[in-house]
């Protein structure tokens, strides 16, 4: 095998444009194909390439292969060339040692100490044998040579590599290291954005603000609202200031061709916040009917790009994918990975199919148990085999349930992000490497979205909603019944039957309220307005169920119904909780609750947010704890509060929604409700 490694950045654009042609043939999935006849080979310029020999079990070094590799090499990477010896205390590793000496040698190309390095420490070799036996499909007992022979593919001393490989070599592994001089921060300076939709003869600046006013022109036909336009105004200043015009303008190019095949798609999240989003048709709340939190879609502290998630009708949101491939080409233009980690259900199952478990075993135990008790743990075992008849060794299931721990959390498969996109105005695999996907027509970036952003590479997300597709029909239909061109943005957010049906609870299929913990909230929380069925698309979520927010705030508004004034734990409270009546519903409350009741800074609430929205994968709320509860309770808060905020904040990152979130949900209930209740009383 080849180990190359980069240079400088020509070096690491070569070899990242080698991995593209070698994973982008007719192979599946995980697999390169590369050989010396191909010019693939030569592109590796710019690049060190250790040359590894393969070393099978017990059998003679191959001298003859080896020297006509070598010198096949050498005549196309020269002095660049390195042949890398990989001693682990084996038997034959004198006879190893002689052999890649001599060919070193004969072929003139100089010997380097290599590692082949599997993991961390010699500790970790059991976990290394069950991920080979996972990877091969077989248990650990059945894998022979496919294991490790020993621990010593580990992160050694260097007082012991010098026991074992020669001076010379281990100082070629530093003229190696003097070579490899590339930064990964130049990815960000060479990344630029395309600029395909750009208006003629105009600037990113002027195109994005013509847009943007004709937009709002159409939005509000009877004259931009002065509010609005104020938010717009401070909007493009922000944009301009962190250069994402091209990013804006890419988004809305790709909405308008959705609306020009009659794709109905919407924006959601955090960028329902943001007003020129809605004036560029991106998204579809009204900024003049409600509370927009911009700071939370963009922020000049935060250094990081707007994330504009659109959703688009389910049955056809590959026509809007093909378009995007179409316009900028397959070499500008790829969707970014996902690095699917094991969680305990997926840990559990492998690990016991790897050390022999039996599987109706793995089956009982693994169906319902998500995570760990350690103080009932051998008794769910112990009951787990009682009810599936299984009798299994005590210390076998001991290393099956540590394996698991371990091994929680550990990436497993790389997997297509759901429609994140990768533009770039130049050659996109001079920047990453990019592979083809398992689905037809598709090719993925082998980077993980958080990876993208770190390097500055902007992120479009192409998103798929099945309820779109039932909304643009029932639109259509109402259209056509009523003589009507109505669009999902124009319908209105006061209809009363709409209110009546819904705290009837009369909401079986419709979107986000159908289910029964939410038509059993209905009857009790009785929304009568936009602002109320935003709160509930988002109560009934394990975030505020959990932090017992949900029976508090209905008292809540059993005192206001009744004219009485809102309780706040502390009055400094009122400005994040007015609009919720005291009690926190969204993720932005619990953020602002930081800063106001624990006194974390700005970073320190948006690093919250982050571990809110990835602590399934990282882990990293724990750590929040001692801060939050400290920092309230010296601050004059209850314990007992600062215990329930934080609790809350566990749930949100099981799943809670942001206020913007909801906000665009609670849309799409609207207008479900609107499009068929008219039409099913005059039916």
């Amino acid at each position: 095998k080849l180990v190359v490694i980069a240079n400088d950045t020509e070096g690491w654009g070569n070899l990242c444009e080698f991995i593209t042609a070698a994973r982008t043939t007719e192979l599946p999935k995980g697999e390169y194909r590369v050989s010396w006849e191909e010019s693939d080979v030569a592109s590796l310029q710019r690049c060190q390439i250790l040359f590894v020999p393969h070393r099978p079990p017990g059998q003679d070094l191959d001298t003859a292969t080896l020297h006509e590799d070598l010198m096949a090499a050498k005549a196309l990477y020269g002095d660049n060339l390195w042949l890398a010896l990989e001693l682990f205390n084996e038997l034959d590793d004198d006879l190893w040692f002689v052999g890649l000496v001599q060919a070193s040698e004969q072929a003139g190309v100089p010997l380097v100490a290599a590692g082949d390095v599997h993991m961390h420490a010699r500790s970790c070799k059991p976990l290394q044998d069950v991920l080979t036996a996972v990877r091969v499909g077989r248990p650990v007992a059945e894998c022979g040579f496919a294991l490790q022979s020993n621990a010593e593919r580990h992160l050694r001393q260097r007082m012991r590599l010098a026991e074992i490989y020669l001076r010379d070599m281990l100082a070629n592994t530093l003229v190696v290291a003097d070579r490899c001089r590339f930064d990964p921060g130049v990815i960000r300076e060479n990344y630029k954005y395309p600029l395909e939709t750009l208006g003629s003869s105009e600037t990113p600046v002027q195109t994005l603000r013509r847009k943007t006013w004709e937009g709002a022109a159409l939005r509000y036909p009877a004259g931009v609202p002065d509010k609005v336009r104020a938010q717009v105004e401070k909007e493009l200043a922000l944009i301009v200031e962190l250069k994402y015009e091209m990013f804006f303008l890419t988004v809305e190019d790709i909405v308008k061709f959705a609306q020009s095949q009659q794709i109905l798609c919407q924006g959601r999240g955090s960028s329902a916040n943001s007003a020129v989003c809605f004036c560029l048709g991106i998204t579809a709340i009204d900024p003049d009917k409600g509370t927009l939190l911009f700071e939370r879609f963009l922020s000049r502290h935060r250094n990081e790009p707007p994330d504009i998630d659109v959703d688009f009708e389910h049955q056809r949101r590959e026509q809007v994918i093909q378009y995007i491939y179409e316009k900028y080409g397959r070499e500008r233009a790829a969707i970014a990975a996902v690095v699917i980690c094991y969680r305990a259900r997926s840990a559990l199952r492998d690990v016991g199919k790897a050390i022999g478990i039996d599987e109706r075993l793995i089956d009982e135990f693994a169906k319902d148990h998500y995570w760990f008790d350690e103080t009932v743990l051998g008794e769910q075992l112990n009951a787990a085999c009682a009810r599936v008849g299984v009798r299994e060794d005590a210390l076998k299931l001991v290393q099956w349930i540590e394996m698991t721990r371990r091994l929680r959390g550990f990436p497993r498969h790389l997997s297509q992000h759901v429609g994140g996109f990768v533009l770039t105005h130049t050659k996109l695999t001079r920047l990453v490497p990019v592979e083809k996907a398992s689905m037809k027509e598709r090719s993925v970036i082998q980077w993980e979205k958080d990876d993208l952003e770190a390097m500055g590479m902007l992120k479009v997300d192409v998103l798929a909603l099945g309820m779109l597709s039932a909304i643009r029909r029932g639109l259509d239909h109402m259209n056509r019944w009523r003589g009507w061109s109505r669009q999902m943005h124009q319908i209105p957010s006061d209809d009363a039957k709409v209110f009546d049906m819904i705290c009837d609870a009369d909401t079986v299929g419709v979107f986000q309220i159908e289910s029964r913990a939410q038509m059993s909230m209905l009857p009790r929380l009785k929304p009568r307005s936009y602002e109320d069925l935003v709160i509930e698309v988002a109560i009934v979520r394990p975030g505020p169920i959990q932090g017992g927010m949900v029976h508090p705030y209905l008292k809540q508004r059993e005192r206001v119904a009744k004219g009485l004034p809102i309780v706040y734990e502390k009055d400094d409270l009122k400005p994040a909780l007015e609009r919720t009546l005291g009690i926190p519903i969204f993720q932005e409350q619990v953020m602002q609750i930081a800063m106001i009741a624990a006194g974390f800074s700005a970073d320190e609430a948006d690093q919250l947010r982050r571990a809110m929205a990835a602590w399934k994968r990282k882990g990293g709320l724990e750590g929040f704890h001692d801060k939050l509860v400290q920092g309230m309770t010296g601050n004059g808060y209850k314990a007992e509060f600062a215990e329930a905020i934080f609790k809350q904040i566990l749930g949100f990152g099981d799943y809670g929604f942001p206020e913007s979130h909801a906000a665009s949900f609670a849309l799409l209930v609207l207008s479900l409700i609107h499009i068929s209740e008219p039409t099913r009383q005059e039916a």
